[in-house]
C-alpha cells in the first residue's frame, strides 16, 4: 500500500470519528419535555356497574280456591283493573249443588236436636222422680249433646260450601293492569295442594324497580339513597333515573359467581319501561362536585436526576403524597393533603393553591424526536409517554 492510500484511510477515519462525536453531542444535548397542568376543580365521582332487571313494585298472582270450568274471563292482557271489580267466574253448578246438600244435611241437623232436646228433657224430669235409671238418664243426655254437636258441623259444612260459591266470583285484589293471563274460558282449573295461577296483576306501572345483581367485590360500597342511572336495549338512546332503595342481604351463587340483590326505585311516569326488560344499572357510590384535585398521575411522578441532567435542581420534601412545580431549572416538591380519588383525579384538601401549575410527567428527547418523526423505525416499538389527558401541556426544555 503506498502512502498516499494510507494518508486518504486516515483521513476517513477521522472525518467519521468527527462525524460520530458531533452526532454524540447532540444527542447529548438533546432536551426534554415536561407534561404540566394547573390545580383546578372538578367533580369526582366511583361508580359500580351492574345487570339487573326491571319490575313492578307490586306485582299479584290471581288463583282460585275452588276448582271448576272456567265459565266467563272479563279481562285480557293490559286491562286495567280496580280492586274488588269482577275478572272471571267459574261455573257454580256444582257448588251449587253442594251448598243445597249442606244445607239440607243442617235441617236434619236441626230436626235431630229438637226431638233429642225434648227427650232429654222428659228424661230429666222422670229422673227427678226416680221413675227411670240414671243409665237412661245418661243416655237422653248424651244423645242431646251429640244432636247439638252435629248441628255445630252440619253449620260449618254450609259455611264452608257457601264461602267456596264465593269464590267461583274472582275479584281483582288490587288496583293495577293485567299483565299476564294463563287461562282461557271453558278451562278446567283443578284446586289441590297448588293454586292455579289465573292472572297477574301489577299494581302500578308508573312506579317500577330495577333488582339488580352487584358482584360481591363491589356491594360493600352500594347504600341506599345512592343515585343510579340505567339503560334498556328498548330505547338505546334513553338514560332512566333511580336510587338504590334496598341492599338485600341475601347471596346469590351463579357459576361461583356471588351476587347480591340490590333495589333500585325507578319512576316510569312515560311508562316507557316494561317488566321484564334487561337494564345496564350504574350506581354512584361516591359523588363530589366542584373539589380542589390533580391527576392523579402527578403523585406518581418524581423528577430523576438522571434523565433531566446536571442543570436541574431538586428540592425535595417530606411526605407521602407530594406534587411538583417547576421554577426555571429547579424542580420543588410540595406535602399535600389527599382525599377521595376516581383513580383518575384525586382531590387535594390542602398544600397547593388552586391555579398552580404542576409537572405530572417527563418526555425525554428521544421520545420527543419519535413523535416528531412520526414514531420510531419498527411498529412493534413502545411509543412516547402520553398522559396528556384533561387539558394538559408539554413543555419542552434544553438541557
Amino acid at each position: 500500500m503506498n502512502k498516499r492510500n494510507i494518508i486518504l484511510i486516515v483521513v476517513a477515519v477521522v472525518a467519521v470519528a468527527i462525524i460520530a462525536m458531533k452526532c454524540s453531542g447532540k444527542k447529548n444535548e438533546q432536551g426534554v419535555g415536561f407534561e404540566t397542568m394547573k390545580v383546578s376543580r372538578t367533580d369526582i365521582t366511583t361508580s359500580v356497574t351492574a345487570t339487573g332487571t326491571v319490575e313492578a313494585v307490586t306485582t299479584v298472582t290471581v288463583g282460585t280456591q275452588v276448582s271448576g270450568i272456567l265459565k266467563h274471563l272479563y279481562v285480557d292482557y293490559n286491562s286495567p283493573v280496580r280492586k274488588g271489580q269482577v275478572i272471571a267466574e267459574l261455573d257454580r253448578t256444582n257448588l251449587e249443588t253442594e251448598l243445597a246438600s249442606a244445607q239440607a244435611n243442617l235441617r236434619s241437623a236441626e230436626a235431630d236436636l229438637q226431638y233429642q232436646q225434648k227427650n232429654y228433657a222428659r228424661y230429666s224430669e222422670l229422673n227427678q222422680k226416680q221413675l227411670v235409671s240414671a243409665n237412661e238418664y245418661d243416655v237422653a243426655l248424651q244423645s242431646y249433646r251429640r244432636a247439638q254437636e252435629s248441628v255445630r258441623v252440619a253449620q260449618q259444612s254450609v259455611n264452608r260450601a257457601r264461602t267456596n260459591l264465593g269464590y267461583a266470583t274472582i275479584y281483582s285484589p288490587i288496583d293495577g293492569i293485567i299483565i299476564s293471563k294463563e287461562v282461557e274460558e271453558g278451562q278446567t282449573v283443578a284446586s289441590s295442594f297448588n293454586t292455579p295461577t289465573l292472572f297477574t296483576i301489577a299494581k302500578d306501572l308508573s312506579d317500577m324497580q330495577v333488582i339488580a345483581n352487584v358482584d360481591e367485590a363491589d356491594i360493600g360500597n352500594v347504600k341506599e339513597g345512592q343515585r343510579v342511572t340505567f339503560a334498556v336495549d328498548a330505547f338505546p338512546d334513553d338514560t332512566f333515573n333511580g336510587t338504590v332503595r334496598q341492599v338485600r342481604q341475601k347471596a346469590t351463587t351463579t357459576n361461583n359467581v356471588v351476587t347480591y340483590e340490590v333495589v333500585i326505585s325507578a319512576p316510569n311516569g312515560d311508562l316507557k319501561l316494561k317488566p321484564g326488560l334487561t337494564a345496564n344499572v350504574t350506581i354512584y357510590t361516591l359523588e363530589r362536585n366542584d373539589v380542589l384535585a390533580v391527576p392523579s398521575k402527578a403523585l406518581r411522578f418524581t423528577p430523576e436526576p438522571t434523565i433531566l441532567g446536571p442543570k436541574y435542581k431538586i428540592v425535595d420534601a417530606p411526605g407521602e403524597h407530594k406534587v411538583w412545580t417547576l421554577e426555571g431549572f429547579t424542580f420543588k416538591a410540595h406535602k399535600v393533603n389527599t382525599g377521595i380519588t376516581d383513580g383518575t383525579h384525586t382531590q387535594i384538601i390542602d398544600g397547593i393553591s388552586e391555579g398552580t401549575t404542576i409537572v405530572t410527567d417527563i418526555t425525554t428527547g428521544d421520545e420527543m424526536e419519535q413523535e416528531q418523526n412520526g414514531g420510531g423505525n419498527s411498529p412493534f416499538m413502545p411509543g412516547p409517554r402520553r398522559n396528556n389527558k384533561n387539558g394538559g401541556n408539554k413543555t419542552p426544555q434544553k438541557k
